[in-house]
């Protein structure tokens, strides 16, 4: 798929004078959020990243984004339409080690979209978000090669585009119901007793790609 298709080059206009973070975290993020939300309107989005201590988006990309949430909600919902689910990184013209950060990015935003639906996890679900912060956590310099070339890049894309398949068959809830819109009620509990009835993923160990345990930072 090129990046006309995928909408690289339309997130890459629409994003030009945002810089926070990455097209593909902020992908990321909406797709880690619509698996478990409805897709909110352009003030809610507002919000939510308002909430997160971002810039304000400009109009042209909070309507993209809201339209982006829509289509993949639409999409995820449907088993068959799921599978063809694809994350937001450059195609493969693009430089591997750009490929390959542009998913790293994409995966830390998935982990923060999911992470502030405030939902439970099976035990199933905890495994994949452990792997996927593996994919999270590659460290790689400009002049470094990828190990595995272009063959471990496919694996790990394909893994990753399979989470948010997985992750979305749980009845999903509004945006503005999440406790980082609504609010946290006085009886909440803490973070840590949600981990303790599984309710939220427990901290990720700090994480050392199998490709970076030899070069400890």
């Amino acid at each position: 798929m090129n990046d006309n298709i995928s909408g690289w080059n339309t997130w890459l206009t629409a994003f030009d004078d945002w810089t926070d973070v990455s097209i593909s975290e902020v992908h990321g993020l909406m797709t880690g959020l619509m698996t478990a939300c409805n897709a909110p309107d352009e003030p809610v989005w507002a919000k939510v990243f308002e909430e997160l201590s971002f810039a304000p988006l400009p109009d042209e990309a909070l309507t993209l984004l809201t339209e982006e949430a829509e289509d993949t909600v639409f999409q995820l919902k449907d088993k068959d339409d799921a599978y063809s689910y694809t994350p937001l990184v450059p195609d493969d013209e693009h430089e591997l080690y750009e490929r390959v950060m542009a998913l790293k990015q994409w995966a830390n935003g998935f982990m923060t979209g999911f992470g502030i639906t405030d939902c439970s996890l099976s035990s199933d679900e905890n495994e994949m978000l452990s792997d996927l912060a593996k994919i999270g956590g590659i460290r790689l310099e400009d002049d470094e090669d990828f190990e595995g070339g272009e063959e471990s890049y496919l694996h790990i894309y394909e893994f990753a585009r399979m989470v948010p398949v997985s992750f979305a068959t749980r009845t999903r809830k509004p945006v503005k119901d999440i406790a980082l819109i609504a609010g946290l009620a006085i009886d909440a509990k803490t973070t840590r007793e949600l981990q303790a009835e599984g309710k939220l993923p427990k901290p990720m160990p700090p994480v050392v790609d199998a490709m970076n345990q030899n070069r400890p930072s």
